[in-house]
């Protein structure tokens, strides 16, 4: 119909007249109350940002020649941190003499990766990057699912309650004496 009866259309029922297809032969238009479109789009939006899934990047930095003690400790970091259902990146920093020996490195983070396989995947493999060695490991889909599912419970993820925070304490073992 006419640009002019269109509008005029529109205006009878007081609502607006919105070009949705201007490419289109002939251009398609609506008539609609387009305040309460944009108001309602805008909660669309707002709902779905609500329920993104924000992705969380942890970090542990590590040096070639790790003490044992240390390794293990920084690896139950990273656990904690899979088990939470972050990605983690792995960074060995080089230093020195160290620069001319990245195989281990590389073999620190093949291990790191093989002892955490059951609650994570390698994502990015080992490279080499300036002085550093990056890798990054994210957590198994199950692993993630039962941490957001622990999240919404309200417990912290990856960690079990101790006794003094209301969990109930370990009954005694019961012992007999003849």
């Amino acid at each position: 119909m006419p640009l002019e009866r269109a509008l005029q259309l529109a205006a009878d029922v007081d609502l607006d007249l919105v070009e949705v297809a201007p490419m289109a032969r002939p251009p398609v238009c609506k008539l609609m109350d387009f305040g309460k479109f944009k108001y309602e789009s805008a909660l669309k939006a707002r709902e779905a940002r609500r329920n993104q899934q924000q992705t969380v990047i942890k970090e542990m930095k590590l040096r070639p020649k790790i003490d044992p003690h240390d390794y293990e400790t920084k690896k139950g970091h990273v656990v904690r941190f899979l088990k939470a259902g972050d990605k983690v990146k792995v960074t060995i920093m080089f230093r020195g003499r160290e620069q001319s020996r990245p195989e281990l490195g590389f073999r620190l983070l093949r291990r790191l990766s093989e002892e955490i396989s059951e609650l994570g995947f390698v994502e990015a493999s080992p490279k080499q990057d300036g002085r550093n060695m990056i890798m990054v490991l994210a957590p198994h889909r199950a692993t993630k699912a039962a941490a957001v599912a622990a999240t919404a419970a309200g417990a912290k993820p990856g960690r079990e309650p101790r006794e003094d925070e209301g969990a109930a304490p370990a009954a005694p073992a019961e012992t007999t004496v003849e």
